[in-house]
């Protein structure tokens, strides 16, 4: 969290597979879909341009085998308007879930943020 909170991608990705797999749900529909881990890190360093702020909390982790399901509570001001509508400078908060799935040498192979 605190590498994403300060927009640091290189430590943001350090325990990602080369293969990672991204996807974004937002309301049952997934809008992004990544795979592999410079795709990841370039969307990354772009989305950091959308932002004067980003800040996620945890709210609750969940473990079980290869797979961690953390509750975030999200919150960011836009630092450019949105096609959507949504201004520079307007906040965003949303809480949100993050699954992450790890291979057999615990790296990331696969993460879903849900919205």
């Amino acid at each position: 969290m605190e590498a994403y909170n300060v927009f640091d991608t290189e430590k943001m990705v350090r325990n990602f597979d080369e293969k990672i797999m991204f996807e974004n749900v937002q309301n049952g529909k997934v809008n992004l879909s990544i795979r592999g881990l410079e795709a990841f890190k370039q969307q990354a360093d772009q989305a950091k341009d959308y932002f004067e702020r980003r800040q996620q909390n945890i709210k609750s982790i969940k473990h079980d085998k290869n797979v961690s399901e953390i509750e975030i509570d999200y919150y960011a001001v836009l630092a450019k308007d949105f096609p959507n509508g949504l201004k520079k400078g307007e906040e965003l908060k949303l809480r949100g879930i993050s699954v992450f799935e790890f291979n057999d040498n615990n790296k990331i192979i696969r993460l879903k943020d849900l919205s």
